[in-house]
């Protein structure tokens, strides 16, 4: 009786997803290559090179809402209810059963996005291919070029909720009680209001922690060892509870690095605020902070 193969459920190597190729394990691949200033260069980032039998993910028009009467939240980027969710993969042949591999060529800033996604749709076996293509590639990973290959459309199921996404209401409910620490992703200066290239108001959430969501990744591309992250997210939160953690961005995307490299410690996953910046700034009556 065949062993079955292991479930990836935080990182994969590329070592690690070519002997699940090699031992035809049931997995699809998804790239999530983005360009945010430039959206259009997704279409043509896959179209020059992706992993072979590669869904592309496109955050605008697959993992964001593009029907505001179908979103889960508000801001910049608005994840799609999760039947919107669970239709798209379907449509693309993603079914249960199923290992997802995620991936993209930009420090793991986008396809975070879908590993999130997928654990709040219920599906607990999706990994983030660490390192993103160049990893694969260094690996000796082959890639393709031209469009995706199309297949059939499959069923997925929607479960029970692996993930917990944060509301601007309870997030606002909670603001100064210790019970509740956020954390946010954007680079240092968007933070303190230095600068604002997206959103109307510069600055950040009153009491929110920054970590820029890079840092958790190191000189040869890939995420730092789970013993270096746990020491920096530890000296970040200073004796706070990392189940409290309440982690947000600019619009709910780089935010996931961070929640994801938590996990990868034995931190636990914490909570998503995806309406992020881009809701809390643009929501009446709500404090910002600045410094």
């Amino acid at each position: 009786m065949s062993t079955p193969p292991p479930t990836f459920t935080t990182l994969i190597s590329a070592e690690e997803l070519m002997a699940l190729q090699a031992a035809s394990a049931p997995l699809m691949v998804f790239d999530c290559s983005f360009d945010l200033m430039q959206p259009t260069a997704a279409d043509t980032l896959f179209a020059q090179a992706h992993i072979p039998g590669a869904v592309q993910a496109h955050l605008d028009r697959n993992l964001s809402a593009k029907d505001p009467t179908d979103a889960a939240n508000g801001g910049r980027h608005p994840l799609p209810g999760r039947e919107v969710l669970a239709a798209w993969l379907a449509s693309v042949g993603f079914d249960n059963t199923l290992q997802a591999v995620v991936y993209d060529r930009n420090g793991a800033n986008y396809c975070g996005r879908l590993w999130w996604m997928l654990k709040w749709a219920g599906h607990e076996a999706v990994a983030v291919l660490d390192g993103g293509l160049q990893a694969w590639q260094q690996a000796g990973g082959t890639v393709e070029t031209g469009a995706a290959t199309v297949r059939p459309a499959a069923r997925f199921a929607l479960s029970d909720e692996k993930a917990r996404l944060a509301t601007t209401a309870e997030v606002a409910a909670s603001l100064g009680r210790a019970t509740q620490t956020l954390l946010d992703a954007r680079a240092t200066p968007r933070f303190r209001g230095e600068m604002e290239p997206l959103d109307p108001v510069a600055g950040h959430i009153p009491g929110a922690l920054n970590r820029p969501f890079g840092q958790n990744i190191g000189a040869d591309g890939k995420f730092k060892p789970a013993d270096v992250l746990k020491a920096e997210f530890n000296a970040l939160l200073a004796g706070q509870d990392p189940a409290g953690v309440v982690h947000h961005c600019g619009s709910g995307v780089s935010a996931v690095p961070n929640l994801l490299a938590m996990e990868v410690a034995g931190l636990g996953r914490a909570a998503l605020y995806a309406g992020s910046w881009s809701e809390w700034c643009n929501t009446p009556g709500l404090p910002c902070a600045q410094g």
